[in-house]
C-alpha cells in the first residue's frame, strides 16, 4: 500500500494531539502567579526514550527518571515542574524528586518507577515540596485532552512564547499522531542545552528501537541549537510512545518508519527554532549551513563554532557582514579546509568567493543582513560533508535578561 505522509507545524493539540494522551499545567505555588507545574499521561502503558544532559552536574529529576527508564519497560506519565531546578539540593533533592514521582504514582494508580520526573529553574534551591504534592493531586483531576496549551506554559521559565506542535499522518491507512512541547531560551548549547522537550506519539514502537532512533533525530535538532554556549543541569528529552493508533510496531529500514522518522524530524526541528528564535534577547534567527567539508562530523564542528563565536553573533546584531569574523572562527574549529576556496553567501546573495575575492561593498553586504531570518551559507570546497546548525545573534538584551535572572 502507497504510504501518505502529511507533515504539518501547528500548535493545534500539541502534546495531546497523539491518540490516548492527556495533560495540564496548573499554578501550585513555585513562581508568584505563573503556571508552574505540568502532567502528561498515556491513558495506556508507554514505551519510552529519552535524552539526557551531558553535564557532569545532574539534577536530581535527571538521575531519577534516567533510573526509571532502565528500570522499566512501560510508562504511564511524565510531572514537570517550572521555577525551581531541585539542582545541586543534596539528598534532600533526590529525596523530593522521588516523592514528586512517588505521588505521582499513587493519584494515577501505577508504580513510581513508570513516572518521569523533571523540573527547570533556579539552581540550589529546596523545592517546596509540599505545594508540589499538593499541586499533584489537584492537578491530576485536571488533565484533559483540551488542555496542551496550559501545559506548555507551565514548563516556561523565560520564555516569552509557548512552543508547541503536532504532526498528524497516514501509515497503513491509520492516521498517527506526534505531539511536542519544549522550554527554552537561554543557556542553550549542544548536549544537551538548558532546555526540556517532550513528545508524544500513538505509534507502536518499541523501546530500543525508539531510543535509538530519538536519539538520531535529537542529534539532528536538539543538539544542532546554540544560543550562548552554555548548558544545564537538568536538561532531558523524553518521548512516550502508545501505541493507540493501531499500526503494528515500527521496525526499521521500512517506509512506514521512514514516513514516521520524517515527521518525528519535523516536530522536533520546529521545536527546535523555536527555542532559538526565542533565544534571551534574540532579534534574528540565523542558519548557518557549511557544505563541501571533508566529512559531516567536520561540517558541524565548522557550523557550531560558528554558531557560538561572540564576534559573529554580535556582528549579525549590528547588520554588519564582517566575513573576517566567520572564516576566523572556521579556521579555529579544528578541522581540515583550504582557506583559499572558502565562500560565504548570505541570504542567497555571495559575500565572498574563493581566493578571497570580494563581492560587494560593505555597505551592500551589510543590507544582506536586514531580514529577521539570516541564512548563512559556508562553502569550504573541499568534500561532501554537509550539515546545518541554528542560532541567534547577541544583544544587549541578553545581559540584562542573565544580570538579573535571579532578581
Amino acid at each position: 500500500m502507497q504510504q501518505e505522509a502529511i507533515v504539518a507545524d501547528k500548535i493545534k493539540d500539541g502534546i495531546t494531539a497523539p491518540k490516548g494522551f492527556s495533560s495540564a499545567g496548573i499554578h501550585c505555588g513555585i513562581k508568584r502567579s505563573r503556571k508552574d507545574l505540568a502532567l502528561i499521561v498515556s491513558n495506556v502503558p508507554a514505551t519510552a526514550a529519552a535524552v539526557f544532559t551531558l553535564n557532569k552536574v545532574q539534577a536530581a529529576p535527571v538521575l531519577i527518571s534516567k533510573k526509571h527508564l532502565y528500570e522499566s519497560e512501560t510508562f504511564k506519565a511524565i510531572v514537570i515542574n517550572s521555577g525551581n531546578a531541585n539542582a545541586c539540593t543534596g539528598d534532600r533533592g533526590y529525596k523530593d524528586a522521588v516523592t514528586m514521582a512517588n505521588e505521582t504514582a499513587k493519584v494515577l494508580g501505577v508504580k513510581p518507577e513508570e513516572i518521569f520526573v523533571s523540573s527547570t529553574g533556579i539552581i540550589g534551591e529546596p523545592l517546596p515540596i509540599v505545594k508540589i504534592i499538593n499541586g499533584i493531586h489537584q492537578i491530576a483531576k485536571q488533565v484533559d485532552k483540551s488542555e496542551y496549551i496550559s501545559t506548555a506554559e507551565a514548563i516556561m521559565t523565560t520564555d516569552t512564547f509557548v512552543k508547541s506542535t503536532s504532526s498528524t499522518f497516514i501509515i497503513d491507512g491509520k492516521e498517527v499522531s506526534i505531539g511536542g512541547i519544549a522550554k527554552g531560551s537561554g543557556m542553550i548549547h549542544p548536549n544537551m542545552a538548558t532546555m526540556l522537550a517532550f513528545v508524544t506519539t500513538d505509534a507502536a514502537i518499541e523501546k530500543n528501537v525508539f531510543q535509538s532512533l530519538l536519539k538520531n533525530v535529537c542529534d539532528k535538532t536538539f543538539n544542532r541549537i546554540v544560543v550562548d554556549g552554555d548548558t544545564s543541569t537538568n536538561d532531558m528529552v523524553i518521548a512516550l510512545a502508545n501505541g493507540a493508533s493501531g499500526i503494528g510496531p515500527l521496525l526499521p529500514e521500512t517506509e512506514s518508519y521512514k514516513i514516521f522518522e520524517e515527521n518525528l524530524y519535523q516536530v522536533m526541528r520546529k521545536l527546535s527554532v523555536d527555542i532559538v528564535v526565542d533565544g534571551e534577547g534574540a532579534t534574528k534567527l540565523i542558519e548557518i549551513t557549511v557544505e563541501g567539508a571533508l566529512s559531516d562530523e567536520d561540517a558541524t564542528k565548522a557550523a557550531r563554532t560558528v554558531a557560538l563565536s561572540p564576534l559573529v553573533k554580535t556582528a549579525i546584531h549590528g547588520e554588519d557582514a564582517n566575513w573576517g569574523r566567520i572564516i576566523a572562527a572556521v579556521g579555529y574549529s579544528g578541522i581540515d579546509f583550504d582557506p583559499d576556496k572558502f565562500e560565504i553567501i548570505i541570504n542567497d546573495v555571495p559575500i565572498l568567493k574563493q581566493n578571497y575575492v570580494v563581492t560587494l561593498p560593505i555597505a551592500e553586504a551589510n543590507k544582506t543582513l536586514k531580514s529577521k531570518n539570516v541564512n548563512l551559507l559556508i562553502k569550504l570546497n573541499m568534500g561532501s560533508g554537509t550539515s546545518t546548525v541554528w542560532t541567534c545573534d547577541f544583544s544587549e538584551e541578553y545581559v540584562k535578561i542573565n544580570g538579573s535572572y535571579r532578581t
